[in-house]
């Protein structure tokens, strides 16, 4: 992310690391110990919560980087890492069905694993600190933009998870999340030697 990004470049990136359509069997299995009345209440109230989140990450990014004394190449490298293993357990999920953030629970989700990581993930939230202390200043609103976007759309996709599982099929949405997987590999890459990039670029 060390060159200019557009506003819609910027939510395609966030879109795809929030991954909505891999979740959908995920989530699903979530809600099923959920009461059918209050399951769209549910997914509505972690979304917000995973929007929130993004937003604390968003307009404090600065302020958490100078808090923890990280410097944006370091975030770069750790974001890199954690979204290429992201990208890895979807291109090659796990024999045991646990899908990427585990096995889920029984009982109604609250904030975790649905709101974090599921939505408002490790390397979302490494993506918005990178468009705040890497791309041109005062273009906040253009990242709020691009992360209202990509919300939405994944907002929509969840919301219409029961739907899309029967309209589709799980072998469909499997293949989906293979490709997924594999942009966000490549993203990870990206990620990654961007930040190596601007590492050996202040060492020399």
């Amino acid at each position: 992310m060390d060159t200019q990004m557009t506003t819609l470049s910027a939510g395609i990136t966030l879109f795809l690391i929030m991954d909505p359509l891999g979740n959908i069997p995920f989530f699903l299995s979530l809600l099923k110990h959920v009461p059918p009345k209050r399951r769209r209440w549910v997914m509505v109230r972690e979304l917000l919560i995973a929007l929130g989140v993004l937003l604390v990450f968003l307009f404090g990014g600065q302020h958490i980087l100078q808090l923890l004394q990280l410097k944006p190449d370091s975030i770069s490298i750790a974001g890199g890492i954690v979204l290429f293993l992201i990208g890895i357990r979807m291109v090659f999920p796990p024999v045991d069905g646990g899908g990427i953030f585990g096995k889920p629970g029984e009982g109604e989700p609250f904030i975790v694993p649905m709101a974090i990581p599921g939505v408002a993930g490790p390397s979302a939230m490494a993506a918005l600190l990178l468009l705040t202390n890497t791309q041109p200043p005062g273009r906040t609103a253009d990242w709020v933009t691009a992360l209202l976007l990509a919300w939405l759309a994944t907002s929509v996709i969840l919301l219409s998870a029961t739907y899309l599982f029967r309209w589709l099929g799980e072998s469909v949405l499997t293949a989906l999340e293979r490709v997924m997987g594999m942009l966000l590999i490549a993203l990870s890459v990206q990620m990654f030697m961007a930040g190596v990039a601007s590492f050996l670029h202040m060492k020399v």
